[in-house]
């Protein structure tokens, strides 16, 4: 990298100061230029204090992942000195305040530092300690804006935007802007040899999180019930559907048709959410993997009682508290058999912000037509990072999958209704919705039933009922999304991965087949694994599954469920909490090429 319109850089602050908005800016004025762009915050748990990073990464190409060592570090916290600067590529450059001097021993041969007295400026333009703190950040936004040619027109306008009601606050941005900025283009050569030229390919695109485009997808399905209990890095999802449903769920004369409920804790959620979906809402709650834990039981009583839920799963590193803002995908297996006895549920695997708006209908749609709990398997990278992906298709055509619902006039037909029998090949068993007919009441049954829902303990008739749940999660599977298939010519094995890891596998084999390197690829959208899954496994001898869990959890997954010999799996890990980056994938799929651990 390190050209024109291909290049990444970090920015290290302090939490807590303000540096979002400035990054948010910088972020939001690369993608007007028409330069396809991903932002990346790597934050602490704490409110305020200790060290956070931005990282933004320009690709004419579109790629979006993470890459490291960085062309560029714009250093503003004295605290991570020394680890920003050995994280700068060779040949890159180092921006810092240098209102304070830069330790000598930190300094390296092979960088360019670029010294601009940000907070002597600051302390002598503004004043009070938060104003001249807030005003550094913008100032150096408009010290990159010169190094890197953001077109200072578009700054301007989002500043306009942004503050042209508040004049004050608008007049302290701009001055801020032109303190950075015309000081970096009075004493520094701009722009960097890595720098920005406008293009055209961001158009029908947006910047969105995953949390934002997973609510707004919940809103497209019909949810109308939403409960949940804060938990990071889930709790801005819930936030986002209330937001939207306060904008698209009010009738005519202003009265809310939703119902959003913060819990006691995610026991009480979860319930919430099952009694919902038993009386026909479409209802969710969104989490992270200590609340899956904790639903565990509820869950079960959905998945043997046959009642639709859907549960958002936004992974954070474990256990426990862990690292609650470090992403991951470690919850893979618990929730693929959640609960007690013998349990397996349908899970959707996004892997950017515009899967999580399409599979959150998906979501619905399978819990409804399955009668069963549904998981949205999202991953802190995508849930709360800006991604750039294509505007979202909002078909007004569309209308929800309810499923085998009966109503008062199919009810009529039926000469006795029970509730657990099923009639044709895929295990569903018709359902109704309380207070319809008196002819379709029946007594829901979390304990042992038989197909007739009457209380058992006759070995024959559980089996009968836990069989018929067999074949309809199976069916269930060939129902979720398609994996997405990539086959290349002359490839000799393949890769498998899932979720947010897309973008640094897809760029890695990109990488590698130019060193002649040739793989096939899959990711996997959906469990239980469809045939698709199964007829590419056995293409090859051999294949790497990538994924970011210590444990290979995804392997273990496709061992179980496909038979595959484990031999011919590798496992390619990584679980740092960080997104995965592109180096990784190329460096680890060629030392298991040749029998090396990765």
């Amino acid at each position: 990298m390190s050209g024109i319109n291909d290049f990444c850089f970090k920015i290290g602050t302090v939490n807590g100061t303000g540096s979002a908005s400035a990054n948010a800016l910088l972020m939001q004025a690369i993608f007007r230029m028409g330069i396809p762009v991903v932002g990346k915050n790597v934050f602490p748990s704490n409110i305020q204090g200790l060290p956070t990073w931005y990282e933004i990464r320009v690709s004419q190409d579109g790629y979006t992942a993470r890459t490291a060592p960085f062309d560029l570090m714009v250093a503003m916290n004295p605290g991570t000195y020394a680890r920003d600067v050995k994280e700068i590529a060779p040949g890159g450059w180092l921006m810092y305040d240098s209102s304070w001097p830069m330790p000598r021993a930190l300094l390296r041969d092979d960088i360019t530092v670029i010294g601009i007295p940000l907070g002597e400026m600051c302390n002598a333009t503004f004043k009070g300690d938060r104003e001249r703190t807030l005003m550094k950040n913008i100032a150096y936004a408009g010290a990159l804006a010169a190094l890197l040619d953001i077109d200072m027109d578009v700054v301007q306008a989002m500043l306009q935007e942004k503050f042209g009601k508040k004049k004050h606050l608008l007049d302290s941005n701009h001055k801020a802007i032109r303190l950075g900025y015309d000081y970096a283009r009075a004493h520094h050569d701009c722009p960097l040899p890595c720098h920005l030229q406008r293009l055209d390919r961001t158009r029908d695109h947006i910047l969105m999180d995953g949390n934002t485009a997973a609510a707004l997808g919940a809103v497209y399905a019909g949810a109308t019930v939403g409960a949940w209990y804060p938990i990071t890095p889930a709790t801005s999802l819930m936030e986002n559907f209330r937001a939207f449903c306060e904008q698209f769920r009010r009738t005519a004369d202003g009265k809310r048709n939703f119902c959003i409920v913060q819990a006691e804790d995610e026991l009480a959620a979860a319930g919430i959410v099952i009694g919902a979906g038993w009386m026909g809402a479409r209802a969710f709650t969104p989490t992270s993997g200590p609340g899956i834990s904790l639903m565990s039981e509820f869950v079960g009583l959905a998945y043997y009682a046959e009642v639709p839920a859907v549960f958002f799963d936004v992974q954070r590193t474990g256990p426990s508290t862990g690292m609650p803002t470090r992403t991951q995908q470690a919850d893979l297996l618990s929730t693929a058999y959640l609960s007690h006895g013998d349990t397996r549920h349908v899970l959707l695997f996004p892997a950017n912000p515009e899967e999580c708006f399409t599979m959150a209908r998906d979501a619905f749609d399978l819990a409804e037509r399955f009668q069963t709990p549904v998981f949205v398997m999202m991953d802190l990278d995508i849930g709360m990072n800006d991604w750039m992906c294509k505007r979202f298709e909002w078909d007004d055509a569309y209308r929800p999958d309810r499923g085998k619902v009966l109503d008062r006039a199919a009810l009529e037909k039926v000469e006795k209704f029970f509730r657990y029998v099923a009639t044709n090949g895929d295990g569903v068993a018709a359902r109704t919705l309380p207070g319809v007919d008196p002819r379709g009441s029946y007594f829901t049954r979390g304990s042992g039933h038989n197909k007739l829902g009457g209380y058992t303990e006759d070995a024959d008739e559980y089996r009968e009922v836990v069989d018929r749940l067999v074949r309809k999660l199976a069916a269930a599977g060939e129902a979720t999304p398609a994996p997405e298939i990539v086959l290349s010519e002359g490839a000799t094995a393949g890769v498998v991965t899932v979720g947010g890891c897309r973008g640094a596998v897809l760029e890695g084999l990109d990488r590698l087949k130019e060193q002649g390197i040739v793989l096939d690829y899959l990711r996997v959208r959906g469990f239980p694994f469809n045939a698709a899954v199964r007829d590419f496994l056995a293409r090859h001898e051999r294949h790497i599954v990538v994924e970011q869990n210590r444990d290979g959890q995804l392997r273990s997954l496709l061992i179980l469920e496909t038979g595959t010999d484990p031999k011919r799996l590798g496992s390619l890990c990584d679980y740092g909490g960080l997104p995965l980056g592109t180096n990784r994938v190329i460096e680890g799929v060629k030392a298991l090429l040749e029998g090396v651990p990765a």
